[in-house]
Order: C-alpha cells, then sequence, then structure tokens
C-alpha cells in the first residue's frame, strides 16, 4: 500500500491502544537530560513513566545518536525527546541531544561511544538508532565504531536506523562493512523537534517505518520512461563524494543510487557527481534518483547559463544511466521516509511520473505505540467515508 492510503488504518489501530511508552532509567542505557528531569515541553502531556518488567511487551527502545553538529536549541531538543516519549518509545541516551564539544555534539569520544557502546554490548541493542541533526563530524569517527559488531547485532534484533544529512556517513559505513540497511528519515531535533510538525513527513515516518513494503510516488515529469529493480542507496552527495575511494563507501552493483544536498551552486554538484564518475559509481547503477537539491544564495554570473537541469543532462549522458528527479527527500520540510540499502523497483507511470516500491526491511510494531500522537488531529474525515481509500489523495 502507498503511504498515503494507509494513514486511516494506523490511526484506527493506533486509537486502540492504550497508553504510551515509557521513558526511564534502564541502568546505563538511559541518560536524563542536563537538568536531570524527564522532558516536559509546554503544551505536551506525557504519560506518567511507569515500573518496567520483563515481561511487559511492546517497550520499544529508541537510542539518540549524535555523530555530527550540536542542538543550539535545548527547548527544541527537548521537543523532540517528548515527542517521540508520547509516541511510545523509551528514549535512552538522551544527553546526546544536549552535548557541545566546538561544533560538534560532544567530543569525537562521546560521539563514538554513542554507536559502539551498542556495538561492544555496553548496552542493550535498541529497536531504533536515531540520528539528533545533521552538520559535520561524522566522518571523523568511522575508523573508530566497529561495524561488523555493531551490524551484527542490528540484524539480530532487527534495529532500524534514521538518518540524513551528515549522517548518512554512518549509515553508509554500515552498510559497507556491517552489510546493514538504515533509514533515510527524520531525526530528533531536525524534524520532530520543529515547532510545528509537518503532517507529510509524519505521516510518512509512520507508514514507512510500520509497512513491510511500501510505494512512494512522485509526479514530477521525467524525460524518460524507467523500469528498474535494484538496491537503492545513497545519501547526502557532499558526504558520498568524501566518502570515494574509501572502505567506507558501499560497493554496490546494479542499485539504484539516491542523491540530495543543499546550498551547493550547480557546478559544484556537478563537480561531486564527476568525482563519483570517475570513481567508477554511477556506472555500476541502474538508475540514479534525485532528491531535493535547494541551490544555495551564493550564485555567480556562470549559472544563469548552467543551472540544475544542466547537471542532469551531463549525468546522464556521461554515466549513460537513467536519472530520474523530483523524489521527495531531502533538506526540506516534507521529506519521505524510506530504507537505504533494501530492494526498490522504479516504474514509470502513465501521467509521466513514477513510482518506487520498497521491500525486504525491518518495521516498528505499530500496535505496541502511539505514532497517531505524532499526526494533528484530521480534518472532514466524515467526507473520506463516501470515497475509497484507494483514490483518497491527501
Amino acid at each position: 500500500m502507498t503511504w498515503q492510503t494507509s494513514r486511516r488504518n494506523l490511526l484506527r489501530a493506533g486509537a486502540a491502544v492504550a497508553g504510551a511508552g515509557l521513558l526511564q532509567a534502564c541502568g546505563s542505557t538511559t541518560a536524563q537530560p542536563q537538568s536531570g528531569k524527564r522532558p516536559n515541553i509546554s503544551g505536551a502531556q506525557p504519560v506518567p513513566p511507569k515500573k518496567n518488567t520483563s515481561s511487559r511487551s511492546g517497550n520499544t527502545v529508541l537510542r539518540v545518536v549524535a555523530p555530527s553538529g550540536f542542538a543550539d536549541n535545548g527547548s527544541r531538543t527537548e521537543s523532540g525527546l517528548t515527542r517521540l516519549y508520547n509516541a511510545g518509545f523509551t528514549v535512552t541516551n538522551q544527553q546526546a541531544g544536549y552535548r557541545r564539544y566546538q561544533r560538534f555534539a560532544g567530543s569525537d569520544a562521546e560521539r563514538i561511544a554513542d554507536f559502539q557502546d551498542v556495538a561492544t554490548g555496553r548496552v542493550a541493542t535498541p529497536k531504533i538508532l536515531m540520528g539528533l541533526r545533521g552538520g559535520y563530524g561524522a566522518a571523523r569517527l568511522l575508523p573508530a565504531i566497529d561495524f561488523a559488531s555493531l551490524g551484527a547485532r542490528m540484524r539480530e534484533h532487527g534495529t532500524m536506523f534514521f538518518g540524513f544529512s551528515d549522517v548518512c556517513a554512518v549509515q553508509l559505513a554500515l552498510l559497507a562493512k556491517g552489510n546493514v540497511l538504515s533509514f533515510a528519515g527524520p531525526m530528533v531535533y531536525s524534524e520532530f523537534g520543529r515547532p510545528s510538525l509537518s503532517n507529510y513527513t509524519m505521516d510518512a515516518f509512520i507508514n514507512g517505518a510500520t509497512n513491510p513494503q511500501n510505494t512512494i510516488v512522485v509526479s514530477e515529469i521525467q524525460r524518460r520512461e524507467v523500469n528498474v529493480e535494484g538496491t537503492l542507496w545513497g545519501g547526502n552527495l557532499s558526504v558520498l563524494a568524501s566518502l570515494a575511494g574509501t572502505p567506507y563507501m558501499p560497493d554496490i552493483n546494479g542499485g539504484i543510487l539516491f542523491l540530495e544536498d543543499v546550498g551547493e551552486q550547480p557546478y559544484r554538484i556537478e563537480r561531486m557527481l564527476q568525482t563519483l564518475h570517475l570513481a567508477g559509481i554511477l556506472s555500476k547503477q541502474r538508475a540514479v534518483v534525485f532528491g531535493d537539491f535547494r541551490m544555495g544564495t551564493i550564485r555567480d554570473v556562470y549559472d544563469s547559463s548552467y543551472d540544475f537541469s544542466s547537471v542532469v543532462n551531463t549525468v546522464s549522458r556521461v554515466a549513460r544511466v537513467p536519472v530520474l528527479t523530483g523524489f521527495p527527500f531531502g533538506h526540506i520540510t516534507n521529506k519521505a521516509t524510506f530504507p537505504l540499502g533494501a530492494h526498490a523497483k522504479i516504474r514509470s507511470m502513465g501521467n509521466g511520473g513514477y513510482s518506487v516500491s520498497f521491500s525486504g526491511y525491518p518495521v516498528l510494531e505499530a500496535a505496541s505505540l502511539s505514532l497517531n500522537t505524532l499526526l494533528p488531529p484530521p480534518v472532514f474525515d466524515f467526507m473520506e467515508s463516501a470515497v475509497t481509500e484507494d483514490s483518497v489523495q491527501e
């Protein structure tokens, strides 16, 4: 099913679940914010913590990881933690959201420990690893993380790792050296901590994280018809270009490469794509999918005659693979959630757009959570009963 059409089923399931998740101390696995108190932002209604028991089901642990930049607004961090708590998650390693060292979310040692403590078994393997925010700094940590051990524990527990931007450096290394997929999706500070949540993003997160099969439809008109399938992987273009030629770059043959970036001029985007091309990466793919590439504010006299469409044409010509645009992900408010490293099928549609269908990835158990708290109340829901769910476009 598509994420647009499954929201009502999830809301019905979520409404039947009593209570929300726990936010309590679990030995060394749980760290409280600097204030030492459970997050409680204005207007939030957290469910009081209950005593944990080993027999209780639905205790979905979410571990915050912060490999990149620090969060410059503690209230926003607190908002993100509280919303995730209200959605039913037991949130651990919360202090990562409040750390700061230079421009990073803590020292290298602290940020390495976010992952290495899981890899060594020092803390229990969580169901979710979720990035705090992007920025810069993740690449500094890669040599110190035991990705083989981390990947083995994540596979055993079906752990899901959500992040994007600079965090994808860890996701790429995990795929390359740990053989574990991850998810391009919202993060604690960047999305869950926003003053006003994006309904699109939250709906897409719920659907992409709870359904074992998911299809994302792109209406933007494409230059050519495409019918391909393979492992969809990738992330932020700047990060991928920086990892080219290193052991942390996945070697994917016959895959579908997804790319996004922000704040770059067209020629800089092409230069990074040329790096991937000259490294032999682009020619190994069956298709390249571009997400959002919001241009930077710095423009020079050459940009008026060389724009992003010129970059797309050049890449398609030199790499000799289909290049698709308009995929709803990147440094934008409304973003999809989808697996990186899972099987995907791309099909052209009759209206000139295309669809991407995903399968073969771990999911959350929606019935054990209260994910509907992330969504605003449905508006005019009574009108939806007059049409079939498959025809509803929100």
